[in-house]
């Protein structure tokens, strides 16, 4: 696999927390840090897919009014808790 080098500036604090995660693993601090941002970006990538998944289903107007969301949370933990809104 090709690579590229990237620097960056990171607090103390995190690169001795980097440092010891790589000695408890025995893992060079390159394949923490490869990890971490690996598993960051695939965080945000499907944060990104599930915007634009929410965003059409709001321009299909397949949304659910604040007033009723507000009164089922306010039921919950009663005797009588109203069903989720649809």
């Amino acid at each position: 696999m090709e690579t590229r080098v990237l620097t960056a500036h990171v607090p103390v604090q995190l690169a001795e927390k980097v440092d010891e995660l790589a000695t408890r693993l025995e893992r060079s601090r390159g394949w923490i840090v490869k990890q971490a941002l690996a598993d960051w970006i695939e965080l945000e990538e499907e944060r990104r897919r599930l915007t634009l998944e929410a965003m059409v289903d709001v321009d299909e107007g397949n949304v659910v009014d604040q007033e009723e969301v507000e009164k089922w949370v306010s039921s919950l933990g009663t005797d009588k808790p109203l069903p989720r809104p649809l």
